[in-house]
């Protein structure tokens, strides 16, 4: 999608804090963080919402990579926590689904 934020990243026209990327998801440092590790999960795959994603199989491959980046790739052994932001109301500000990983240190609820 031509206008999205992430998949202009995702195609390399905006640079990124790149973590992970493989042919199905693209992983990167949040610009804003949240928490001393703030990583965004996205499927290449242009979704807007997690209430738009109707492939069950895209959406456990999303969630397989966010525990192999969590796990693997940052190493949040000590814990971490997943947020996703779902619409305007949700929080969601940029409407290409995506995954926050959040971690580093003790996470209040």
């Amino acid at each position: 999608m031509s206008d999205c934020l992430f998949c202009k990243i995702i195609a390399g026209d905006i640079p990124s804090d790149k973590v992970y990327e493989d042919d199905d998801v693209y992983a990167f440092r949040d610009i804003h963080p949240k928490a001393p590790t703030h990583v965004l999960v996205i499927p290449k795959q242009h979704v807007a919402t997690l209430s738009d994603c109707d492939d069950p199989a895209l959406l456990g491959l999303l969630m397989n990579r966010v525990r192999t980046i969590a796990d693997d790739v940052l190493n949040l052994a000590a814990g971490y926590r997943i947020v996703i932001n779902v619409r305007a109301g949700g929080g969601q500000e940029v409407f290409h689904l995506h995954v926050h990983i959040l971690g580093g240190k003790k996470l209040p609820f």
